[in-house]
């Protein structure tokens, strides 16, 4: 019985394991939850004022980051009928599941910060 206990467990941290690795590859780099917080906070935003609100990224960059985000059903793209054309990008139903884990990443980032500014002092 024991043995199957540690087989059950073991198949459990399998699943665990792999499902940490999808998330990680989806939401790995350096700009998406910079994008997908600014989204969340945002709603609607145009390209430009992506652009302009994610520091230092560039327009390639955020195009593919964007796409990527698109494919994964994170980020919803739409063009408006407009001269010049305008895109609109939009957190979508399932985008915003993440809100949560963005605040924890954050809380956690700001208690890292005060815990290493207290250790130089």
């Amino acid at each position: 019985m024991k043995k199957q206990a540690i087989l059950n467990n073991n198949t459990t941290c399998q699943t665990r394991i792999s499902s940490i690795k999808d998330t990680m590859d989806i939401l790995s780099g350096k700009w998406k939850f910079h994008i997908l917080g600014t989204l969340i906070q945002g709603e609607k935003l145009r390209f430009m004022d992506l652009l302009r609100e994610v520091d230092d990224i560039g327009s390639k960059m955020l195009s593919k980051e964007l796409q990527d985000m698109e494919m994964n059903h994170l980020v919803s793209r739409t063009v408006l009928n407009t001269k010049p054309i305008t895109v609109e990008y939009e957190i979508t139903e399932f985008g915003k599941t993440l809100s949560p884990i963005i605040d924890e990443i954050a809380k956690w980032g700001i208690a890292y910060r005060n815990a290493l500014h207290n250790k130089t002092e």
